[in-house]
């Protein structure tokens, strides 16, 4: 099998990198400000807001698909289907950067969380 040098990047992490450009043979290899590798998009801070953003972004889908889907909107049908389908993607991103590290991270991760809640029958008085 042939390495396929198109395929790499170089991702400049930490302060006060030099930045120097890299050959592979013969090749410059590319330099990128963020990549994504084994499913975790991470650029040249280590910062992980928008992987954060991403999967509120799936969770918001998995819950529209959840409210076109199922026309009863009794808790006992919707809390399993929640609890099934969309919090692993926000609890994911929650273990990925070890708890959401800014305000405007939390903010969007609870608001996935009350678009939810307006879903129950019963608990959209929660939902502020």
């Amino acid at each position: 099998m042939k390495f396929n040098k198109a395929k790499c990047k170089v991702l400049h992490v930490g302060r006060g990198n030099p930045k120097h450009n890299y050959r592979l043979g013969g090749e410059w290899i590319e330099s990128s400000p963020e990549e994504k590798d084994l499913g975790v998009l991470i650029d040249e801070k280590l910062n992980l807001n928008w992987q954060c953003a991403l999967a509120a972004q799936k969770a918001n889908r998995v819950l529209g698909c959840i409210k076109r889907g199922v026309t009863s909107r009794s808790r006992e049908v919707i809390l399993p289907l929640y609890s099934a389908l969309e919090r692993p993607h926000l609890e994911y991103c929650v273990q990925l950067s070890g708890g959401p590290s800014t305000g405007e991270t939390m903010e969007l991760l609870e608001r996935v969380q009350r678009r939810a809640t307006k879903l129950i029958r019963g608990l959209e008085h929660l939902s502020y």
